[in-house]
């Protein structure tokens, strides 16, 4: 399989770079990938008469994952945040019907660094890890200060407006419908909860969808580069706030004692000068569960399918926080 995806890769950059002797040497594949492939390889060719050499990575859609999202909206947001003050990978070229390797796919320049997803519950010292939490903080509230209109962003991703919330709730209500095997009544509860108490939302941002730990790149205590923008779309920033104050994640954005949800909120609120609603970032982490839950029936329908090749068993952990939020 390796050899017929190095094959496929070297024929794209043939095209791309213009030179019909581009080679591909030490591909290998990052990970089994729970939403995509992940491929990453030299190339070596000749443009202008000189040796070239990059190093890049290919991220390719799955037969089936937990997670279902449009490469042609990823790369679109890459390159319009390119010239952004928000760190991203430089994105080279998309192959959006999937006529290169078989499936929608992007290839990006490798940058250096680490994902570390117990970067602030690992073995470091307590004050380096909260100096890491403060610039994950500081780098997602640059990305909900990000003017978004001026780089371009309003031609790809669509403004809710102060629906946001409603549209969010209705995007994953229909994910519900689309993967659901069975009757879940607890997430019926959930879903009419969260229907009755939608907030409105006074601001439009970039949401990011899935900040975390381990969706940055690091280079020593640094916080370099902001990973994985599959899930990316304007709504009220307040969704992120709801993602990272989680309590199901606990363990990746806190650090008990030192670093818990309302000192995040203050930091951001001082570095956005947006103010955070108590009311509405409760209702956001039941969200983020019911995300959380729905990412899960994903996994299991495509397993079902014969598309996934992990078994996933219903997500009765996630059910029992949704019903407790909710209850609070």
């Amino acid at each position: 399989m390796n050899e017929d995806i190095a094959e496929r890769l070297r024929s794209w950059l043939a095209e791309e770079l213009d030179d019909p002797a581009v080679r591909i040497e030490g591909m290998r594949r990052t990970s089994v990938g729970y939403s995509r492939e992940n491929w990453v390889f030299d190339a070596c060719w000749k443009a202008d008469g000189q040796d070239r050499m990059g190093a890049f990575i290919a991220r390719r859609d799955p037969t089936g994952s937990v997670l279902d999202t449009d490469r042609r909206v990823e790369f679109a947001v890459l390159l319009a945040l390119s010239n952004s003050h928000v760190p991203v990978p430089k994105v080279r070229w998309l192959d959006a019907q999937g006529t290169r390797l078989g499936r929608p796919s992007i290839i990006m320049d490798l940058a250096d660094g680490v994902c570390d997803y117990l970067a602030l519950n690992g073995k470091r010292p307590a004050g380096r890890r909260l100096a890491i939490a403060h610039q994950l903080c500081d780098r997602l509230a640059d990305i909900h200060g990000l003017d978004w209109r001026a780089q371009g962003l309003g031609a790809v991703l669509d403004d809710p407006g102060p629906r946001a919330p409603i549209v969010a709730l209705d995007h994953w209500q229909s994910e519900l419908r689309r993967v659901q095997l069975e009757p879940e009544p607890e997430l019926e509860l959930v879903l009419a909860w969260l229907r009755g108490h939608a907030p409105a939302n006074p601001v439009t941002t970039l949401v990011h969808g899935d900040f975390k730990p381990g969706n940055v790149l690091m280079q020593g205590d640094d916080v370099t580069l902001v990973l994985d923008w599959e899930t990316a779309h304007l709504g009220d920033p307040l969704e992120d706030i709801g993602w990272v104050t989680n309590p199901l994640r606990a363990g990746e954005h806190r650090i008990a004692g030192l670093w818990e949800p309302a000192q995040y909120i203050e930091r951001w609120c001082r570095r956005t000068g947006f103010t955070a609603d108590a009311t509405a970032i409760h209702w956001w982490n039941v969200l983020a569960n019911l995300k959380q839950a729905i990412t899960v029936l994903t996994g299991a329908r495509s397993f079902v399918d014969g598309r996934f090749d992990r078994v996933l068993h219903s997500p009765v952990v996630i059910y029992r926080l949704l019903l407790q939020l909710i209850e609070s």
